[in-house]
């Protein structure tokens, strides 16, 4: 076969058609699903000498998947999580071939087949009720630095939003009324109100009465009236929690992210008692499943149904029975 032409076009309709058109997907997917293309045709490149606008569908068989996937884990030192980022957006972009190009079905049924490999889960971490309430308290509410900061991080706080969707809020994304929400668009467009607490309320009712600066539409501008990176989150955060170590000795040994308090959202309403599957509707997560992870962290609530356990030695010893014969025989095995 000769497919010369056929994959520089296939890639492109793949991007414009599946990811943009037909599905829909975030500039975070798109720019994720391009960077991995980007690194496996210079792979491609460095391996086959091939220029990427050369290259066959059929070079891209299942062993030189394999290939590139080990390079990743030897070259750019990726954890296994980013290994199995890499290897959703090939399959992705094979499961569009499919359709496209039956005839290559051998080969592309082989890809599919490439398992992710598996990894420890990284323990949850997050903050107690004194450490939230230091770092709340670290911000100088005197300036309007510090007014901008507190209310991001209480609403950061509050509604476990993501750090993409926290600096992504426009000034009308608050709705404050009878009842008062924040309007987000989360992880595949998907729209997401989240309740307001009432000190949650009153914090955000102050906060857009503060003078708009520079004609600003983000909620949390930064001096100019622009909108905040996440690096300027990530900055002011980990200023704020220097400042409330002084008061809160525990923060030393802790490394709080704006995912932290993303977790420490989720921790809050299990602890509360709220219902895990209303937990993944707050969170936005797209599987109960991710959001199972918070019981497994969950510590207080271990012990809580350990002390509803009955004691072993208030239960009568069971009765000495021989062991049956074939059972015997199979553990003698």
């Amino acid at each position: 076969m000769t497919d010369a032409p056929l994959l520089p076009m296939l890639i492109e309709r793949f991007f414009t058609q599946r990811l943009i058109h037909q599905r829909n997907a975030s500039p975070h997917t798109v720019a994720s699903y391009r960077d991995t293309f980007r690194l496996l045709f210079r792979f491609a490149q460095r391996t086959l000498n091939k220029p990427p606008s050369s290259l066959d569908l059929v070079d891209l068989d299942a062993p030189f998947v394999i290939a590139f996937l080990e390079d990743l884990a030897a070259s750019r030192i990726i954890g296994v999580a980013t290994r199995n980022l890499r290897l959703t957006a090939i399959r992705a972009f094979f499961r569009f071939i499919a359709f496209e190009e039956p005839a290559y079905s051998a080969q592309i049924q082989r890809i599919l087949a490439i398992p992710g490999k598996l990894h420890e889960k990284r323990e949850v971490h997050f903050l107690s009720r004194a450490e939230i309430e230091a770092i709340l308290a670290a911000p100088d509410r005197l300036t309007w630095l510090g007014r901008r900061d507190y209310t991001l991080l209480l609403l950061a706080v509050q509604t476990g939003l993501r750090l993409s969707e926290l600096t992504s809020l426009d000034r009308d994304a608050v709705t404050l009324g009878a009842v008062s929400h924040v309007l987000c668009l989360g992880k595949g467009r998907k729209e997401r109100r989240t309740p307001l607490t009432r000190h949650t309320r009153t914090a955000l009712r102050v906060w857009l009465k503060e003078p708009v600066r520079g004609g600003a539409s983000a909620l949390f501008p930064n001096m100019h009236g622009g909108r905040l990176s996440p690096d300027a989150v990530q900055f002011l955060l980990a200023k704020h929690v220097r400042s409330a170590r002084e008061r809160c000795p525990s923060l030393y040994h802790k490394r709080v992210s704006p995912h932290v308090l993303r977790h420490t959202a989720a921790m809050e309403l299990l602890q509360a008692g709220v219902d895990i599957s209303v937990i993944a509707l707050w969170l936005g997560h797209e599987s109960i499943q991710t959001t199972q992870a918070y019981l497994h962290a969950h510590i207080a609530l271990k012990t809580a149904a350990l002390a509803k356990l009955q004691p072993l030695h208030s239960r009568r010893a069971a009765r000495f029975e021989p062991e049956d014969q074939l059972l015997a025989f199979l553990d003698a095995l």
